[in-house]
């Protein structure tokens, strides 16, 4: 597995990471705990460096899984986790944001004994605290980076002004985003704030949420739990119309011999050299096919055609019901 940097923070990982809340919550039914645990190890047997996790998946349970997978080889992993929300200790329901920093402390002490560890390699605010002024969450994550419970300080889903504001107070390694060929909203302002300021950029969803494996169709039904029975994207009249930009995608791979997985993962390589996808699966197979997209190398006639088809083709049904949007962008 090819290495890249994010940014100029020197934190190097593989270049294609795996996202492991699949693992435990948001796609239906958590996947049995061996299945986890072997999943896990597959990847990092296979090169991969690179995992991400949160406090709120699960909740609780996927750093646990995470924690008990990666324990063998701590030191060959790099592990990000999340803080920012205020979790019922009995049952899943989450309560809102939570960014204060005696919150922040209190979180990172649960996380690293979940996850075996006696420090985080990476930690990300889950969400913007309105709340709370973000030089108060970046001065709480600089006393942990200090105090050696934490190397790398990230954002995720924040707007261009935070990330500037917390970047003055302890550098920003890495901001998470939704990034996809069917979600380029980044590259009109995080991209290149992120390019001037030195900054690595890790898209969750890159397959957009699955539908770009062309594995979705307008009759496919998700379990209870998915959260894609609430992202207006995924309604059927969505979906029918968005399977347009499956097909094109599907054409270009086929030229290569490669799935439209591998095509979508290696666009997104190609954009920047420190951009690191983290694909999320539960299956080995499709863990190897996402590995491999590394390998891909795209043609500038590639992309252009890549961007052509993207141009012509809207995107239909916003990405987040409108009560999760609220908390995108701040």
């Amino acid at each position: 597995m090819r290495k890249r940097k994010l940014g100029r923070s020197g934190l190097e990982v593989s270049a294609i990471g795996l996202g492991c809340m699949g693992l435990s919550s948001g796609y239906g039914p958590p996947v049995d705990k061996a299945a986890g645990i072997a999943l896990l190890r597959a990847a990092v047997e296979r090169g991969v460096t690179f995992f991400d996790t949160a406090e709120v998946y699960g909740p609780y349970t996927n750093e646990a899984l995470v924690g008990e997978a990666l324990a063998p080889v701590r030191a060959q992993v790099v592990i990000a986790t999340k803080f920012g929300f205020d979790i019922e200790t009995v049952g899943t329901r989450q309560r809102g944001l939570n960014s204060r920093p005696e919150h922040i402390r209190e979180v990172v002490e649960a996380s690293l004994m979940r996850l075996k560890t006696d420090v985080i390699d990476l930690l990300y605010q889950h969400r913007v605290d309105p709340d709370v002024p973000i030089e108060e969450v970046a001065g709480a994550v600089k006393d942990l980076i200090a105090e050696g419970k934490v190397r790398h300080f990230g954002l995720s889903e924040a707007g261009v002004v935070t990330i500037r504001r917390a970047h003055a107070v302890q550098p920003v390694t890495a901001l998470q985003n939704e990034y996809s060929l069917w979600w380029r909203e980044p590259e009109a302002e995080a991209l290149p704030v992120l390019e001037e300021l030195g900054i690595g950029f890790v898209p969750f969803s890159p397959l957009g949420r699955g539908f770009l494996t062309g594995a979705i169709d307008e009759t496919v039904t998700f379990e209870k739990g998915d959260l894609r029975n609430a992202i207006p994207r995924f309604a059927p009249g969505a979906r029918r119309a968005n399977l347009r930009l499956v097909d094109r995608l599907g054409d270009i791979a086929a030229r290569h011999s490669a799935a439209r997985a591998q095509i979508a993962l290696a666009w997104i390589l190609a954009r920047k050299p420190w951009i690191v996808p983290i694909p999320g699966t539960t299956k080995v197979a499709r863990l190897d096919e996402n590995i491999a997209a590394a390998e891909i190398e795209l043609t500038a006639a590639d992309l252009r055609e890549i961007d052509d088809v993207l141009s012509d083709i809207a995107v239909q049904g916003a990405r987040y019901p409108e009560h999760l949007q609220q908390l995108v962008g701040r």
